[in-house]
């Protein structure tokens, strides 16, 4: 890390891409985050399952993306740190030529880029954009110096866009990129919902830390996201209900996130 990364990133502000990490059970996270991560597990012990269970989703989603949809071009919106199995190491398992580019802001996500990027495929390529997701047209103006907008293209907006506070803004952003990408490219987006009171509580209480705030939506309107788009089985449902593992035993327990992969006509 350089200095000058160093001198950007706040230790005395919990982040919520930190605090996620620490859920996960990442390092890459400072004391203040764990204890504003223990609150929120005190608030709402699901929310570990929840950080889990969204990285097997992107897991999932990647893996159909890059083998039967035969996508080998993703834009990984609003990336937060590096866990396991991210996006490029998932897809280039499955077609080793796969391109991705990852987007964000976060010094200390770009701080950790060039270690994490050693992980790719010498057949593929993975480079980031450092860009804040909400401005989607400056996104898209460097997106289009690294990737193939004649081709389909994957866009990932995977549990950042609670960081938008109205609801039209949500939309603006994703219909903004969905309408530069071509016929044939995907949608895949999952993002956190006011069906469980416990994680509103969560992001209430984590809005009063100075953090950036988390906004959760209802169904209807994450859901809208999607309009204009075909979806694939088995729709619009909880992170833990799309296309589970075939080694999963019994019904899997509905989290208060929801998801889907949807196709551009």
């Amino acid at each position: 890390m350089s200095d000058e990364q160093a001198a950007k990133i706040r230790t005395d502000i919990p982040h919520s891409a930190r605090i996620w990490n620490y859920w996960m059970g990442g390092k890459d996270n400072y004391e203040i985050d764990r204890i504003a991560g223990d609150t929120g597990i005190a608030v709402y012990p699901d929310i570990t399952r929840m950080a889990s269970q969204s990285r097997q989703f992107l897991i999932r989603a990647v893996r159909f993306l890059a083998g039967e949809a035969g996508i080998r071009q993703f834009l990984d919106i609003g990336t937060g740190l590096p866990t396991m199995q991210n996006t490029h190491e998932v897809a280039q398992s499955v077609a080793p030529e796969a391109k991705v580019v990852y987007v964000d802001n976060d010094p200390l996500v770009l701080a950790h880029a060039d270690a994490l990027l050693t992980s790719m495929t010498v057949e593929g390529d993975a480079t980031y954009i450092n860009a804040d997701f909400t401005a989607p047209e400056r996104i898209l103006a460097e997106a289009r110096e690294m990737l193939d907008f004649d081709q389909p293209i994957a866009v990932m907006f995977m549990g950042v866009l609670g960081h938008v506070g109205a609801d039209e803004d949500m939309l603006r952003i994703v219909r903004t990129v969905m309408d530069a990408v071509p016929s044939g490219s995907y949608l895949t987006l999952y993002d956190g919902t006011t069906d469980d009171q416990g994680y509103v509580t969560l992001c209430e209480e984590y809005a009063k830390t100075g953090g950036a705030p988390y906004l959760p939506r209802e169904r209807s309107v994450i859901r809208a996201a999607f309009d204009g788009l075909d979806m694939m089985e088995p729709g619009f449902v909880s992170i833990t209900a799309w296309r589970p593992d075939e080694a999963q035993v019994g019904v899997p327990q509905v989290i208060g996130a929801y998801c889907a992969v949807a196709k551009k006509p």
